[in-house]
């Protein structure tokens, strides 16, 4: 029984969780609402791995770093921490990549140049 899936997995998580404090994205903008989209996405994959073992899609195999703790059959305990890992991930990316571009349109207004599509040369 090892714990280094465990350990990975949390780090990753206190990783984005820093990231998040330090830009204020998902958490640190509105924690009632990230709490409740975390929850719920929480609750959707473990819908959809629950579904997916009952079909026998999904096994849990035996991985030499896991705990081999399961919470329910084919389900490990290091699942529901990855979960909301792949949650807050994935909300601290898409909310940090629309500010960037909010910041890349503000510059772009500022020096007066208008917005292109894809391909053109900005207009002065």
């Amino acid at each position: 029984m090892s714990v280094l899936y465990l350990v990975a997995l949390s780090s990753a998580l206190c990783a984005m969780l820093a990231l998040d404090a330090r830009y204020r994205l998902f958490f640190w903008r509105d924690p009632r609402a990230a709490s409740i989209v975390t929850a719920a996405g929480l609750a959707f994959f473990l819908a959809w791995d629950a579904a997916g073992i009952a079909l026998g899609i999904f096994a849990r195999g035996d991985a030499e770093i896991a705990t081999g703790v399961v919470l329910a059959p084919e389900l490990p305990l290091e699942e529901p921490l990855f979960l909301v890992f792949l949650v807050v991930c994935t909300m601290v990316v898409h909310n940090g990549a629309e500010r960037l571009l909010e910041a890349r349109r503000a510059r772009a207004d500022r020096r007066g140049t208008t917005r292109t599509s894809v391909g053109e040369e900005p207009r002065s």
